[in-house]
């Protein structure tokens, strides 16, 4: 299926790994030009920037804490001034998609979650959603699709994720808020994983008994990062154009509805 996709532009926040990283690359091979934002590891970045120009596709990357409101402005502006710049566009609009993906988790009984790290994943999580949406707004070119991403913890819950799980739940509410205040010009989706093979899903599942975190998966294992990044490039896009406020669950059958 063509979804639609060459020559658009994309954001794709925390894509220097994981299913950033796999949907920046997904993006890149249906045709789009992607910016690439990251916390810290800068050169992991500008190697997943290299895959999407061996695409045939243009890069950015960007520097931006998701959590930090003059953060997220910033790094918005100096996006905004090296996509113009390089594409040559006179307008301010310029991005055709935006993926919500940066997001941390720790793994913390209830008795030990302290004050500061519920604060510091709801800061990222669920606050991160909401400044990069907010910040993005004055960008988004009519019929741009956004996406956000939450988990199969937003619907379960998670034992010792109370904090992650209750950030993303948020993200699920605020996604149907934001898709009705800008429908029908920009289609705003979410897309929910279950237990995926990335450095945040390896940690989530250490110190778990061997099978544990399979064993209620229909599919049997953990997702791939690709397998996750092909839905969300699929909500994404032009060929999702009749989606507005959905929740697309991705979980290999650990949750049905």
């Amino acid at each position: 299926m063509d979804l639609g996709l060459r020559d658009r532009v994309a954001l794709v926040t925390g894509a220097s790994s994981g299913i950033g990283a796999a949907t920046a690359r997904v993006l890149a091979a249906e045709g789009a030009d992607v910016v690439i934002t990251y916390l810290r590891d800068a050169a992991a970045a500008e190697r997943v920037a290299a895959d999407v120009r061996v695409a045939g596709r243009r890069a950015w990357c960007v520097p931006m804490d998701v959590g930090d409101a003059a953060s997220v402005e910033g790094a918005t502006g100096a996006m905004h001034a090296a996509v113009r710049a390089d594409v040559g566009s006179a307008s301010d609009v310029v991005l055709d998609v935006v993926v919500l993906n940066a997001g941390r988790n720790v793994v913390t009984p209830l008795d030990a979650l302290g004050t500061d790290e519920w604060d510091e994943i709801v800061r990222v999580d669920l606050s991160g959603t909401f400044y990069v949406l907010r910040a993005v707004r004055r960008l988004l070119r009519s019929g741009a699709g956004v996406v956000t991403v939450a988990s199969v913890a937003a619907h379960t819950g998670a034992r010792h994720h109370a904090h992650y799980a209750a950030a993303k739940a948020g993200v699920v509410n605020l996604t149907k808020s934001v898709a009705r205040e800008l429908a029908p010009d920009v289609r705003v989706n979410c897309v929910a994983p279950g237990l995926t093979r990335t450095p945040m899903g390896v940690s989530t599942m250490a110190g778990r008994p061997a099978g544990e975190a399979t064993s209620k998966l229909l599919a049997g294992r953990l997702a791939e990062p690709e397998e996750i990044a092909r839905v969300i490039a699929f909500v994404a896009s032009p060929a999702a154009s009749f989606m507005y406020g959905a929740t697309v669950d991705v979980n290999g059958g650990r949750e049905l509805r």
